[in-house]
């Protein structure tokens, strides 16, 4: 083996380290993620997994045969016609021919439709256009097609929404307006989540996907778990995943409960918990990668929360590998050399059920 080896920065940049600097930056990683979530570490046997992983001479790795397992998405079938504001590649194809090349030209496992916006306060104003395609695309895709959208409660405030902004109210010493206003806001994503969910399965909905739940804090991620727990009540069968927004919590409320537990600072293993007892069928967790940080520490981070996350859930857990999570380099075009050997990993040492 080389004396030394290229991996790279959590912003991408192609760097050299040597052997034992590698392993170095693996137990910080793994030391970060257990008393930051207060889970356990992993084991010697799984750190030197990790480092024979990273320490590949080939660009790309893989899972051993029969190790496959499930992808999910939060729009991928989008990028081919989306532009490069969002990270798409603005392919003048429709949407329906766009999720029909992912599934028969990318082979993939399943796929997500969305509004253009992905979030659900504007797509509900074009509901019927949404139902409309979805059912167009559902009648000619074989692959499970799920509809997804944030539930993004910053739009339910002003100046796109209809209450105070709780940003500009704390710092004027209105705790509780803020605090009320985030409430009362969390009341209206739930009836929108919920009429969407329903209008949706009226026309075959295959599944919902609430992505990046929690990207406002408690009120968010409560509102969407609720969503959840009220939809499953009157359509049992309809899968739901719930991906979050962050490994933490933000407790922008800090007194918002689920089941009675505090939802302000929950970790992955414990937003996985919740999600399951709403009532979510997939649990898509975050781990967020820091920059300044080498991917061998940010991987081995992620790895430890994922076996934490998987070891404590009953439904299944599909990391989010996109752009700056779970180890993949925030940079519009993550390297393959890094997002192969994050599924590997995580597929292999953190026994991910799907990504």
């Amino acid at each position: 083996m080389k004396d030394n080896i290229f991996t790279r920065m959590g912003d991408g940049e192609r760097i050299k380290m040597s052997l034992p600097k590698v392993k170095e930056e693996i137990a910080a990683g793994v030391r970060d993620a257990s008393e930051r979530g207060q889970i356990p570490e992993l084991s010697a046997e799984e750190q030197e997994k990790l480092f024979d992983i990273l320490a590949e001479s080939s660009r790309t790795v893989s899972v051993d045969p029969g190790e496959e397992v499930i992808v999910t998405d939060d729009g991928a079938a989008m990028l081919t016609y989306c532009g490069p504001d969002d990270s798409g590649v603005g392919i003048p194809i429709s949407r329906e021919t766009a999720h029909l090349v992912y599934e028969r030209v990318c082979a993939a496992d399943s796929s997500t439709a969305g509004h253009i916006d992905f979030s659900f306060k504007p797509a509900k104003a074009v509901i019927n256009h949404e139902m409309n395609d979805y059912f167009t695309i559902s009648q000619k895709t074989t692959i499970p097609l799920f509809y997804g959208s944030q539930p993004n409660m910053g739009l339910y405030f002003q100046p796109d929404g209809p209450f105070p902004n709780p940003t500009e109210l704390m710092p004027m010493g209105k705790i509780d307006e803020a605090l009320a206003s985030m409430e009362k806001a969390a009341e209206y994503m739930i009836d929108d989540l919920v009429f969407f969910g329903k209008e949706m399965a009226e026309i075959g909905c295959e599944g919902l996907n609430f992505d990046t739940s929690g990207s406002v804090g408690d009120a968010d991620f409560y509102a969407a778990l609720q969503s959840i727990r009220n939809l499953k009540e009157v359509l049992p069968d309809l899968p739901i995943i719930i991906g979050s927004a962050s490994e933490f919590i933000m407790g922008m409320h800090g007194n918002i409960e689920f089941d009675g537990r505090r939802l302000a600072g929950m970790y992955p293993h414990q937003q996985a918990q919740v999600a399951e007892a709403a009532g979510a069928s997939i649990y898509g967790m975050a781990v967020n990668v820091v920059t300044t940080k080498s991917f061998p520490w940010n991987l081995a981070r992620a790895l430890t929360f994922t076996k934490a996350t998987v070891e404590s859930s009953n439904i299944p857990v599909h990391p989010n590998v996109g752009m700056g999570v779970c180890g993949i380099p925030m940079f519009d075009l993550p390297p393959i050399d890094c997002t192969s050997r994050v599924a590997k990993a995580l597929v292999q040492i953190g026994k991910a059920d799907g990504l």
